[in-house]
């Protein structure tokens, strides 16, 4: 890799951030931080959530995921989790850590890789300046006029104590900050920078607070400072990998590619919803359904829905094979609806008024009759004698024998395919031969 002088799309600067608000000198450093360390872009991954922090992620041209209030740290885990070989960097606000102090404790028990570099200015600044989970007691904000009542929150002491084994609290003025930032990306094990900053926009206005004073505050808040911990125990996603990687030889996230060894007949992009009921193994049928697509070298995606009770009421998967990349998951309508049980049927009806002359409805026949445009397809399960658990792999098999979208034994390779259910499914798939009343 080419030396690396700037992380930052310079064609992207100035910062957006009022002026004098800290924010600005936090991300200089952490570029330098990254200038020092050479690590490739394509390597690291910036995490941000809300807050004016959040607005920060483009700037620089790394890898960068934006998401909710509150839950950097839950999509960082997840990112180091899928790739531990990745440098995964958390920008955050003390907003975030009121918000999603649970995830922060977390991380640091379990020791993830990730680091945590926390915008520390005690407001919400992007809302008003309201007071957040570490405003100072007696702090005055919008929504807390006549002086803060609570104890502000020890970001440091709360992941310290909780297994952190990096933790270091400092302000954004310090010439020291860049080095430290090096350190934590670097340190294997989950790290965490309290830098304490000031939002130039609320806090500064109603409160009489300068740079000299936030460092005599840092000083004198009974809260410690510089490097506060640095311990070694291993590092959750690596230990997590290799775990997996000695008891089943495989990692644990990241399967080998299903390489397509059948044919299809597909020629545009086909939905599918299949209809049926809670614990009757929907999902794992369709699920089967999207694999033989691959095998078949199709593009699959399947969304689940059903009801958080999960053994009682409905259950939906909605499905598309296509022949290209599948870049939208949604259904907004469906080209075949297959209905297998009444909670289904009931979920379904604004897709089945949606449904046109050239789509097709499979229905139970016990649900008929039912008004609709599409061309109807009843299915007998009466005189299978099959346990309702296997009609919906009963139903996709004698769909595909039918249709051909695909071979059905590519369908067989994935109902077989490290499933306790292998022999029954093939039973069920026999059984079903002429399920369909044609």
């Amino acid at each position: 890799m080419v030396k690396l002088i700037s992380y930052l799309d310079e064609g992207m600067l100035p910062y957006p951030f009022c002026p004098g608000c800290g924010h600005s000198l936090i991300l200089n450093s952490l570029n330098k931080a990254l200038i020092q360390l050479q690590v490739d872009p394509e390597d690291i991954v910036i995490v941000s959530d809300i807050g004016c922090v959040g607005l920060s992620d483009k700037y620089f041209i790394t890898n960068t995921f934006h998401g909710l209030h509150g839950r950097s740290v839950t999509y960082a885990t997840g990112i180091k989790l899928a790739n531990p070989e990745l440098k995964v960097i958390v920008v955050m606000g003390d907003g975030g850590c009121g918000i999603g102090g649970h995830h922060l404790i977390n991380a640091a028990r379990r020791n993830i890789g990730v680091t945590v570099l926390v915008f520390n200015n005690f407001n919400y600044g992007m809302t008003g300046g309201e007071h957040s989970a570490t405003t100072p007691t007696g702090a005055n904000t919008p929504t807390t006029r006549y002086g803060n009542l609570e104890r502000p929150m020890d970001i440091c002491g709360t992941v310290a104590i909780n297994g952190a084994t990096f933790v270091a609290r400092t302000t954004a003025f310090d010439k020291n900050l860049t080095a430290m930032m090096t350190e934590a990306i670097q340190h294997d094990g989950f790290s965490l920078i309290d830098i304490w900053e000031l939002c130039t926009a609320y806090y500064v206005p109603n409160n009489r607070i300068s740079k000299r004073l936030l460092v005599e505050t840092l000083s004198t808040s009974g809260f410690s400072s510089g490097i506060i911990q640095k311990v070694t125990r291993p590092e959750f996603s690596q230990a997590y990998h290799d775990q997996m990687r000695d008891q089943l030889g495989l990692l644990p996230l990241t399967e080998k590619p299903i390489k397509p060894k059948y044919s299809n007949k597909v020629g545009k992009k086909m939905n599918w919803i299949v209809a049926g009921a809670a614990g009757k193994k929907i999902g794992s049928a369709s699920s089967a359904f999207c694999r033989g697509a691959v095998l078949s070298g199709l593009w699959a995606t399947q969304r689940n829905d059903y009801m958080i009770t999960v053994k009682s009421g409905y259950s939906l998967s909605e499905v598309i094979i296509s022949p290209q990349d599948i870049q939208c998951t949604t259904i907004p309508k469906a080209d075949f609806l297959v209905v297998l049980f009444p909670e289904g049927l009931k979920k379904v009806f604004p897709h089945i008024h949606k449904l046109t002359e050239n789509d097709i409805l499979y229905i139970n026949n016990s649900l008929l009759p039912i008004e609709t445009r599409a061309k109807i397809i009843g299915m007998d399960f009466r005189k299978t004698g099959k346990k309702k658990e296997f009609w919906a792999v009963m139903a996709l098999a004698d769909i595909l024998r039918n249709t051909n979208v695909y071979p059905l034994e590519a369908f067989i390779e994935a109902v077989t395919q490290r499933n306790e259910f292998s022999d029954k499914n093939l039973e069920a798939i026999e059984t079903g031969k002429g399920l369909l009343n044609k």
